[in-house]
């Protein structure tokens, strides 16, 4: 059975560029402004701007608000074209809009952003709605289980998920050493610099795919043994391996190798 396969639409590059400023540059604003009251301001303006992220953090734009659906939906339809980003569904039929899934998606690299070709207002998948979620450490898929303990535990069928083209988007540095790897394993975080086109947050535009795997169904069990969550692992680690190999070369990565830690 062939892929289905979705594309998005190259668009003029401002309003491709607005989406995404939007949408990333709002991450970095806040970060910037966080760091900004934390060192130079006067304590009273700190605990001001404090304040108002935390209101902002209550009372967010989210896809139950007239005015966030509009910006959703805006930064959906742009972001996509803008690399652009073709989404690649093996099996779409298997996907029924009144279930949850639980998504595997990999690469993370500096930012995930290829997730956007699964969001509900994209319109590709069939899905209503879907949330992200990342661990606090990222990139190691086979000492990872907990995804698949919570998808056992809740009977929700696994989806491998793979992005190739999106550890280009972004230019990146970190230092080397032992020192560094400790820090990072103390916060639960490594910290990069990264940037995109002229330094800014803005990605650069290379082409994504992001190939969607079959679900992986099994039986509901609310306190799975560790065997059975290791079996299930296992399963999925195996798909996710064969769908990387089975599209790399119609994605463009033909002698790129999968190197799971």
């Amino acid at each position: 059975m062939e892929p289905t396969v979705f594309r998005g639409t190259e668009y003029s590059f401002v309003p491709t560029t607005i989406a995404l400023a939007l949408w990333l540059g709002a991450i970095h604003f806040t970060a910037a402004l966080t760091l900004t009251a934390l060192i130079l301001l006067p304590s009273p303006l700190a605990f001001a701007i404090f304040g108002l992220l935390v209101f902002f953090m209550a009372i967010p734009l989210n896809d139950k608000n007239k005015w966030g659906q509009k910006l959703a939906r805006y930064i959906c339809k742009y972001a996509c074209g803008y690399f652009p980003i073709t989404l690649h569904v093996e099996d779409i039929k298997a996907f029924d809009p009144n279930q949850a899934y639980v998504f595997g998606f990999e690469p993370h690299s500096v930012l995930p952003i290829g997730v956007v070709a699964l969001a509900n207002f994209t319109g590709f998948m069939p899905l209503p709605k879907i949330k992200v979620l990342a661990s606090t450490a990222v990139a190691f898929l086979k000492a990872r289980k907990g995804f698949v303990r919570i998808a056992i535990e809740m009977g929700r069928p696994l989806v491998p998920v793979f992005c190739f083209g999106q550890s280009n988007i972004y230019k990146w540095w970190k230092p080397n050493g032992k020192l560094y790897a400790h820090i990072s394993r103390a916060i639960k975080f490594t910290p990069i610099l990264f940037w995109g086109i002229f330094g800014s947050p803005i990605p650069y535009r290379h082409p994504m795919h992001v190939v969607v795997g079959r679900p992986i169904e099994f039986k509901k069990n609310t306190q799975p043994s560790v065997e059975e969550v290791d079996a299930i692992h296992g399963q999925f680690v195996a798909a996710f391996e064969e769908l990387f190999e089975k599209h790399k070369a119609s994605a463009g990565h033909p002698q790129l190798q999968l190197r799971l830690l």
